[in-house]
């Protein structure tokens, strides 16, 4: 009989979040709930870091349902050739509702490692944090 795939529930969480004994963050406890739409984000960061386990789980639909619709692409693949490696937030400001996170990305496409530093800008709107473009 195989072996069963671990669940990733019980695996860090792909955005690196750490706890307070700065231990990593389970999926299950970090962003699977957001993912799965049982919360939403409280934080920009939050939203940015959700977004992030999004792409590196491949998970197109929750990239697009947290993408304001002033600016949400109409179609969106994930790029199965690109690997995602790591999150490091650089900085985040929130003024009124408007947030704007920096961060840095990386990832693996064909063997090559790549790291791509963005300023994201965010917007909160009907109690919901959203993505509204790299700046």
């Amino acid at each position: 009989m195989p072996a069963k795939p671990a669940d990733k529930r019980s695996q860090p969480c792909p955005c690196g979040q750490t706890n307070a004994k700065a231990k990593p963050q389970l999926f299950g406890d970090c962003c699977a709930p957001l993912l799965a739409g049982d919360a939403v984000a409280v934080t920009a960061q939050q939203l940015m870091r959700s977004r992030y386990t999004a792409y590196a789980l491949g998970d197109m639909a929750y990239v697009a349902n947290t993408w304001h619709a002033s600016t949400r692409p109409a179609d969106l693949a994930p790029d199965p050739l690109t690997q995602w490696l790591g999150l490091e937030l650089r900085s985040h400001h929130t003024e009124g509702d408007a947030a704007e996170v920096v961060f840095v990305a990386r990832y693996r496409i064909a063997g090559k490692g790549h790291r791509m530093t963005e300023c994201s800008s965010f917007v909160l709107a009907s109690g919901q944090w959203w993505y509204v473009s790299a700046l």
